[in-house]
């Protein structure tokens, strides 16, 4: 199974989002510490779980990490991550129920 999957469903089960977006990233570190030529070392995640709800960004960065503690062991060499709470995603995106001007 390939990494972005694993971490896909590692995530799913863990959290239950309401959103994950997974990206491959490895093809901007190409020749740089940790970077392998099949890719798929670098990640971008985005996390929206209520799972999140009344922790830190440390705790939630914790608890995803903990998730993916093999894949960090192993083939993961970077992980940038964004968690957010329904709530605070929603904040953070434009509605699509706002009329639009023009």
């Amino acid at each position: 199974m390939r990494v972005v999957d694993r971490i896909r469903e590692k995530l799913t089960a863990g959290l239950q989002p309401a959103r994950l977006s997974v990206e491959d990233e490895s093809h901007r570190h190409a020749g740089h510490a940790g970077a392998r030529p099949e890719g798929e070392s670098h990640f971008r995640v985005e996390v929206v779980a209520a799972a999140f709800a009344g922790q830190s960004r440390v705790a939630r960065q914790r608890r995803v990490y903990a998730l993916l503690a093999e894949e960090l062991a192993g083939p993961i060499h970077a992980l940038a991550l964004v968690t957010l709470t329904p709530e605070e995603d929603k904040r953070n995106r434009p509605s699509a129920d706002l009329p639009h001007s023009g």
